[in-house]
Formats: structure tokens, sequence, C-alpha cells
């Protein structure tokens, strides 16, 4: 790495362009399966969220945003989870479409009747198809690619970034729709802390 790159100055420009191009292509590439998304969330009883690692990370502040609309959101592992039903939603996030405990989960939730939101970087991996019309394709390199052509961050990085800011415009967007204030929101926020 140049010495110039080391930079932290750098790398942030970096990451910000890397975020701008790749969500431009996701808009671009799929416009229907954004406002698709955002239709299930708004018309579902109940919202499970699940990812592994950063993924799930950035999921969990996705259910964070959806409890402070009034949701009704639960994230996948905690104790106080309910079991899911038929017309619930599961939203998972793997950047290869084949973590196990993510892509069984995802079969359950079919199984049980519920309907599955994927976001990944695999088209035809095996979460995407359990997920059908309803996948984020997000054209990221994944955490085990180490050739630095879909970005030149460490890892799955910009896939986990791209997690998150795509939570926060389904967020935004559910926001808008709903018209609600954000005095209203801030009501729902933790006064235990």
């Amino acid at each position: 790495m140049d010495v110039m790159e080391a930079g932290m100055g750098h790398s942030l420009d970096l990451i910000a362009g890397e975020l701008t191009a790749i969500t431009a292509r996701i808009v671009r590439d799929d416009p229907m399966v954004l406002g698709r998304v955002s239709d299930l969330v708004a018309e579902s009883p109940r919202i499970f969220t699940l990812g592994a690692g950063r993924s799930g990370l950035a999921l969990r502040m996705t259910a964070m945003r959806l409890m402070h609309l009034g949701l009704s959101v639960h994230v996948v592992g905690e104790v106080t989870t309910p079991a899911i039903a038929s017309g619930d939603l599961l939203l998972v996030a793997s950047g290869s479409g084949t973590t196990s405990g993510v892509v069984r989960a995802a079969a359950t939730a079919v199984e049980t009747g519920a309907r599955v939101v994927a976001i990944t970087t695999d088209a035809d991996s095996p979460l995407a198809h359990l997920a059908g019309g309803t996948t984020i394709v997000v054209p990221a390199a994944g955490k085990l690619d180490r050739s630095g052509k879909a970005s030149a961050q460490y890892a799955g990085s910009l896939f986990e970034q791209a997690v998150m800011v795509i939570g926060d415009a389904l967020f935004h967007a559910l926001w808008a729709r709903r018209g609600q204030d954000a005095d209203v929101l801030w009501s729902r926020h933790s006064n235990l802390e």
C-alpha cells in the first residue's frame, strides 16, 4: 500500500466512493426490488432480522429503526424472540448466501409460510433462491475475495456497509411513507439508559 493510501482521509474518500457506486448499481440493476421490500416490511405483522457477524450487527441497527417506526420487530437468537409464523417476514443478510445458520432460518421461515427478504452478493445462492423475487443483490466482494476487483476494502466490508445503508434507506422510505413526526419516533427510544 502506498503511503498516500495509508491516510484516514484517503480511506474515508475510498469508502464513501465505493458506497456511492454500489448503491447506484443496486438501484439501477433492480429498482423494483427495493419497492417490493419496503412494501413487504410495511405489510408484515412481524419482522424478524438475522445475519451473522458484521452483517448481523447491521441488521440489528435496522431492527432498532423499524422498532422506532412502531413496527413489531425481533432479532433472531434473542431469548425473547417468538417463533416465526405464516405471514411474518424474515429479513436476512449473507454475502455468500450460503451461511448455514442464515440459510436454515430462511428455509424454516418458508416452511412456516413466512416470507423472506435476502441481501446477498450472489443472486444464485441458496439464500437468494429461498427469497425468490425479494433478493437485494449487492455487487460487492465476498469476505473471501482478496482480489481487490470489487472493492479495495478488506474482506466483506463493502457488503456489510451496504447492508447498513440499505437498512437505513428502508427505514427512511417507510418513515416518509408514514409521515410520522420525529418526536413520535423519539418517544419509542429506551428510557432505561
